[in-house]
């Protein structure tokens, strides 16, 4: 019986050898249309989505086979299993996605290393053993596939796709510009209007996409709204709603505090309206008790998107992991990027910072930490300047806590501090409450924006965040 195979190769407009070729099978009719597209490259690594669509009889377990050209390597893989001999890679499906019914398609994605001298896309596949090279005119009995490298995009891995991959997955995902799970298509936050206290939620334009701001225009039309949740797009469904409070009162009823204004910060997401979180002083959101959320000495990983335009020395502008409380229970009890141009030892402590901000740091409670003796004295750290900054922390709970930042729209990351905890402050303490805007007392003077951010479990690695930050970079912040 003859079989059809179409292969579409997608990277920096390339196609692989070829397109329609005939092969031989002993029992079924096949074809596919494979997407393999590199979505982002940094300096050693790179980025690479896969999509095969079976144009046959349906498929019940798949294998995809292909050689590296340049020396190229495969660090980490999502939505399969691989093995690499030398040049030649095979990725064989998981248990959830091993068929493939006629019509239909699965993805993977993968992270690989490579030369920073070249990066080609691999010559030519083999799907369970077929090989798809040559051309050759299709039966009358089935349609010919394009072979456009456009025709059937892969969809893109996002940020918590990616730490999952690493071995850090989210445990609390928030943003209400895009999805930061590649499949997620639910709501990113909910608004009330001023007009009559009704409520929405504002969700995406497609699943792993950028928010519908529409949604919140037409609501919120001839009135003003407050965001008052922004949900967690992680199963744990760690949401954040505007916080109670805490041993600082806020100024909303009772000592809460306030939501932020939803027409506030305009901003585009891949070439899409969408809203950040402007959080002036007295706003803020938290969930205490967060679900699977590390604790203790237990390491744990942040990032947020955020920027340089709006920002004060004030505490605390932070994201990440506080007290349940809401209240000071002591040193290490509290792990959180602090973003803005405080300089709490030169304040507290008389030992003045190098340059004037704004940093990314650690609020690890009773103190914002540049390094682990306080203060900033780095003369190459004088202040980050983006209009959208990438910030991140990650701490292993007993020795070491990492402070990186970078452009969110072009480039790698940067890191001013990796080493020791403070003194006084191994092993962490760490509670589950996590939060946005404010302190872990529920400090609330502190003022920046907020777009898009993860807490994790572990203690990711390098390579993970830089494959984030090339996720974020592709995600076009404008």
């Amino acid at each position: 019986m003859k079989t059809r195979w179409v292969v579409a190769v997608a990277a920096a407009s390339v196609l692989a050898a070829g397109g329609i070729v005939t092969a031989t099978a002993a029992h079924a009719a096949a074809g596919c249309h494979v997407d393999y597209t590199i979505s982002s490259q940094w300096p050693g690594g790179f980025g690479a989505g896969v999509s095969v669509s079976n144009l046959g009889d349906p498929v019940d377990g798949w294998r995809l086979s292909w050689t590296f050209g340049a020396g190229q390597t495969v660090t980490q893989l999502w939505n399969g299993s691989y093995t690499q001999s030398g040049a030649a890679v095979t990725v064989t499906n998981a248990t959830y996605n091993a068929g493939i019914p006629t019509g239909g398609s699965v993805n993977f994605g993968f992270n690989g290393a490579w030369n920073n001298s070249s990066n080609p896309i691999p010559a030519a596949f083999t799907l369970n053993g077929v090989a798809c090279t040559g051309t050759v005119t299709p039966s009358p009995s089935t349609t010919t596939p394009s072979s456009d490298p456009s025709s059937t995009p892969p969809p893109a891995q996002q940020s918590c796709d990616i730490y999952a991959a690493g071995g850090t997955p989210c445990i609390g995902a928030h943003s209400t510009t895009r999805a930061l799970f590649g499949a997620y298509n639910g709501p990113l936050y909910q608004v009330q209007r001023a007009s009559d206290k009704a409520y929405t939620n504002v969700g995406l334009l497609s699943a792993g996409g950028v928010a519908n701001a529409a949604t919140q225009d037409s609501f919120c039309a001839n009135t003003t709204c407050t965001i008052t949740k922004i949900y967690d797009q992680t199963a744990n469904h760690n949401d954040l709603p505007i916080s109670w409070g805490g041993l600082w009162k806020g100024p909303g009823p009772n000592g809460a505090d306030l939501g932020a204004d939803a027409k506030a910060l305009p901003i585009t997401v891949g070439g899409h309206k969408a809203y950040g979180v402007k959080v002036t002083p007295g706003v803020g959101y938290r969930v205490d008790n967060a679900k699977n959320a590390p604790t203790g000495s237990q390491p744990e990983g942040i990032y947020m998107i955020t920027s340089s335009n709006y920002v004060n020395q004030w505490c605390c502008f932070d994201y990440g992991s506080g007290e349940n409380s809401h209240t000071d229970t002591g040193n290490a009890t509290m792990n959180a990027i602090e973003w803005g141009t405080a300089c709490w030892f030169g304040d507290w402590a008389n030992n003045p910072c190098v340059g004037t901000g704004p940093w990314v740091e650690a609020d690890l409670e009773n103190g914002m930490y540049h390094t682990n003796t306080g203060s900033n004295k780095d003369p190459n750290n004088s202040g980050v300047h983006f209009p959208f900054v990438s910030a991140w922390e990650k701490n292993n709970g007993t020795s070491n806590f990492t402070l990186k930042y970078g452009n969110a729209t072009s480039g790698g990351l940067t890191t001013p501090y990796s080493g020791a905890l403070p003194r006084g402050y191994s092993p962490m303490k760490t509670e589950s409450s996590l939060l946005l805007g404010t302190g872990g007392d529920n400090s609330h003077s502190g003022q920046g924006e907020f777009f898009e951010g993860a807490i994790t479990t572990g203690f990711p690695t390098d390579a993970t965040e830089n494959a984030v930050q090339a996720s974020v970079v592709a995600a076009a912040y404008h």
